[in-house]
């Protein structure tokens, strides 16, 4: 049986809010699991807008005005939905402290601001559920090599911080990092969008399509601010897609469960284009020293 790994990415308070509880139901209603990776401090979406630089995938059906935004707190609003998704099952994971401070600052930024960051994040979960976080994704497939050092010393049973084709344990500049990436493989629909799918229906369509033809396991994103929001029809697409084909829809630590560590093969980690995405993206690439 094939596996489909639920990953959802929750970005900001609105998709806490009303993403999250309206996929909580979709994924009762297909008896799937899943992992929510959460942003858990300040959300400043609104104040990036504002400036003009908000991400179109973020919130389609919005249109915002060029006014200051208030900063809510997202773990602090949503505490009580990231226990709920706990309590259904499913695993949560750390996404970020400051997601837009993240995509914007990761690529120069210095390793005690990581520290921080990832610090703050960690906190905060343990704070909301009491236990440590054994997971983490970062936000945009945007990450540095300090950040993957921290998934290593912070203890993270994996990361999924990148694009590629199966997990493996990352080598960054020549840096062997001793924890498991398990990569999104499968395009996202507002990729196929951005291509040259007509709807996000096609996009669904196309993506089973995919998830068939390439073999092996697989690692899906979601966001809670488009498939629990403006594209539940084509997530449910997908999850009654996954089903009539037979796959299982289970939460990232199922796969993680059943890797050897010790066998995994390791591959450079690299920026590189993403089809239908902006800029570079921290990608899998060649193995490393392979013979």
């Amino acid at each position: 049986m094939k596996r489909i790994a639920l990953k959802i990415d929750v970005d900001t308070c609105r998709g806490a809010l009303s993403g999250v509880p309206a996929l909580l139901a979709l994924l009762q209603t297909h008896a799937a699991q899943a992992t929510f990776f959460l942003a858990l401090g300040p959300d400043r979406t609104g104040r990036q807008a504002a400036a003009g630089s908000l991400k179109h995938h973020y919130d389609l059906s919005t249109r915002l005005t060029g006014s200051l935004l208030p900063t809510p707190d997202i773990g602090r609003r949503a505490a009580d939905l990231v226990r709920a998704a706990r309590d259904a099952g499913h695993e949560v994971g750390v996404h970020a402290w400051d997601r837009v401070r993240w995509e914007q600052r990761i690529a120069t930024a210095d390793n005690r601001w990581i520290e921080t960051e990832m610090a703050l994040a960690c906190a905060r979960f343990e704070e909301i559920l009491g236990e440590r976080a054994q997971s983490f994704a970062a936000p945009g497939w945007l990450t540095a090599r300090h950040a993957l050092r921290l998934t290593q010393r912070l203890g993270f049973a994996y990361a999924s911080d990148c694009r590629g084709d199966h997990p493996f344990i990352p080598v960054i500049d020549g840096e062997i990092v001793a924890c498991p990436q398990l990569p999104t493989t499968l395009p996202t629909l507002d990729e196929l969008l951005a291509l040259d799918a007509a709807s996000p229906e096609q996009a669904a369509d196309r993506i089973l399509q995919l998830s068939e033809a390439i073999p092996g396991d697989h690692v899906f994103t979601l966001r809670a601010e488009l498939e629990g929001m403006k594209f539940q029809a084509a997530a449910e697409r997908l999850l009654a897609g996954w089903h009539t084909l037979g796959h299982a829809l289970v939460p990232l630590r199922t796969l993680r469960a059943d890797l050897d560590v010790a066998t995994l093969p390791r591959h450079c980690l690299a920026p590189a284009t993403v089809p239908g995405r902006d800029g570079a993206r921290m990608t899998q690439g060649a193995r490393f020293l392979q013979n």
